[in-house]
């Protein structure tokens, strides 16, 4: 089993939330077919803790809620909110502005008729919306599975200054640069600077960071 602790050190380092020692022993077999005991995985465990309790490392490695992950040290809490602070300011990604247009000129809508115009996957930049109270849910369609169905909300149209959703601007008015690329065709045009010159921030850098802070000052 070479690099066995180099192996668990990248598994905990990439996981977004704690992972369990089962999770570790799973992935170690999917990936390398290895049997590994939850005893071997703790003892290499115990010896990253130890490594990064030393002062060269501004992070440590902590068991919390039921699994392991790194969490930033107290003395950088500091540094690392001010960067969160900073992250929180930017503006929606190209990912959010494009289904957030969809949204508003398709609506009411579902995910997967969302997921089907762009392409990708849409969970995470509905949920964003969601959760900038752009967006909300309107009921359920009557395809397979009664799906939500989305649409805008008036925290939306006061943000951009409508009074309904029949003053969105024609598509044919709306002006979107053909070369950008990741549009789909369907709707570039309106993904363009009437959507993208919004202010709106975005905190979707800041989740991930924000809960290892959290969970840190908890600790």
């Amino acid at each position: 089993m070479e690099n066995l602790k180099q192996n668990i050190e990248a598994l905990i380092f990439t996981s977004e939330q704690s992972i369990t020692l089962n999770e570790i022993q799973g992935a170690l077999k999917a990936a390398y077919g290895w049997e590994v005991t939850n005893e071997n995985i703790r003892q290499v465990i115990a010896e990253l803790t130890s490594k990064y309790e030393s002062d060269e490392y501004a992070f440590e490695l902590v068991e919390i809620a039921g699994g392991f992950r790194f969490l930033s040290k107290k003395e950088y809490y500091g540094i690392v909110n001010t960067m969160l602070q900073i992250n929180s300011k930017k503006k929606l990604t190209t990912a959010a502005l494009e289904t957030l247009a969809i949204i508003a000129y398709k609506q009411p809508v579902s995910k997967p008729e969302i997921e089907n115009i762009r392409g990708v996957n849409c969970d995470y930049s509905i949920q964003k919306l969601l959760e900038k109270e752009l967006i909300v849910m309107q009921g359920k369609g009557d395809g397979p599975g009664k799906p939500i169905l989305y649409g805008i909300s008036k925290n939306f149209m006061d943000h951009f200054g409508l009074k309904s959703a029949k003053d969105l601007p024609k598509l044919k008015d709306v002006v979107f640069d053909e070369n950008e690329i990741g549009v789909p065709l369907e709707m570039q045009d309106a993904t363009g600077d009437e959507l993208a010159a919004s202010e709106i921030s975005d905190d979707e850098n800041l989740a991930a960071e924000n809960g290892k802070t959290q969970d840190a000052e908890s600790n």
